[in-house]
């Protein structure tokens, strides 16, 4: 017999007998309070974001350690924990094999939800719920993260650019590399140290991402979210990030409404998912070529034949 199920049971069917019944109108007013307290969160969270270099880099790091989110995920989650790293709803817990730990609290989480119009029609929204972090569950370990050094990761991330990577020593004084449009390539200094060389390199494949998707790209309109957007993939990868100021950016998104804060955070999140996306797919299929290693079995070697040499002749 399964107590702790039973018991479980019949506090459910308590719990779901005690709470009142409301009206479909009052119960919509309810919903409609709710989202609107959670929205006023969120916003709140993007003014702080956008305060100082500090605040910045903050969110920045939550964005690098978390998987990916929505941005408005990305904005409750670190307002309520910036220790969060893998959020997921109970059954999404539940069918990764994974059971929440007792006495947990979620926060509070938009999960994605399809719903059907009243045409007939289907639509795409959301409904606030609650998520709970990995460290709140039990279940399978997940495996060490692996390092990679900044050489790596630029190789990786040079295979899979939809920008060819060119090095020269003829560029302008201060320009480490730039991504130009016309060419669809990317121009580096030759001899720079590689942590510089990748960051660097990140953010200008974060500007050739903005360039893809044909809404009228600049350089000017996009630099800051490009910068961001590096530092973020760089972060995700342990590369040294001290070199990062985000003073400028702050001052260039300080007249921006919430609404155009939170596209910026908005675009800087999609470009730094689509080079992450890029690397790890070229490390993948670095991890899935077929390569002799140290733990190879060796096969045994065969006898050799024995040599006649000093043998009496029987017949002598």
């Amino acid at each position: 017999m399964n107590l702790a199920e039973l018991l479980g049971k019949k506090h459910r069917e308590q719990t779901d007998h005690e709470i009142p019944r409301v009206g479909k109108e009052e119960y919509a007013a309810q919903k409609k309070a709710e989202r609107e307290a959670v929205w006023e969160r969120v916003d709140a969270q993007t003014a702080r974001v956008f305060q100082d270099d500090s605040s910045m880099r903050s969110f920045l790091d939550f964005m690098a350690r978390c998987t990916p989110q929505s941005t408005r995920n990305l904005l409750i989650l670190s307002e309520q924990n910036p220790e969060i790293t893998h959020p997921r709803t109970f059954e999404k817990w539940k069918e990764a094999g994974r059971s929440i730990r007792a006495g947990e609290k979620g926060y509070v989480f938009f999960a994605e939800q399809d719903y059907e119009k009243e045409d007939g029609t289907k639509a795409s929204g959301y409904q606030i719920t609650r998520a709970y972090d990995i460290s709140q569950t039990r279940g399978w370990q997940a495996p060490p993260v692996r390092q990679y050094d900044p050489e790596e990761l630029i190789a990786a991330m040079a295979q899979q650019s939809h920008a060819l990577f060119t090095v020269t020593d003829q560029l302008p004084p201060g320009v480490q590399a730039q991504y130009v449009p016309r060419q669809r390539a990317i121009y580096v200094r030759d001899g720079m140290e590689a942590v510089t060389a990748f960051c660097c390199l990140a953010r200008e494949e974060a500007h050739a991402h903005f360039d893809s998707l044909g809404s009228g790209y600049t350089r000017q309109s996009f630099a800051p979210q490009s910068y961001c957007a590096a530092y973020v993939v760089a972060r995700r990868y342990g590369v040294d990030v001290s070199a990062f100021r985000f003073d400028k950016v702050c001052g260039a998104c300080a007249g921006m409404d919430v609404r155009g804060q939170r596209g910026f955070l908005s675009d800087v999140k999609r470009a730094a998912y689509a080079v992450g996306r890029e690397i790890q797919c070229s490390l993948l299929e670095q991890e899935q070529a077929i390569r002799p290693d140290e733990f190879s079995v060796e096969a045994p070697r065969p006898e050799k034949a024995r040599s006649s040499k000093g043998k009496e002749d029987p017949d002598r």
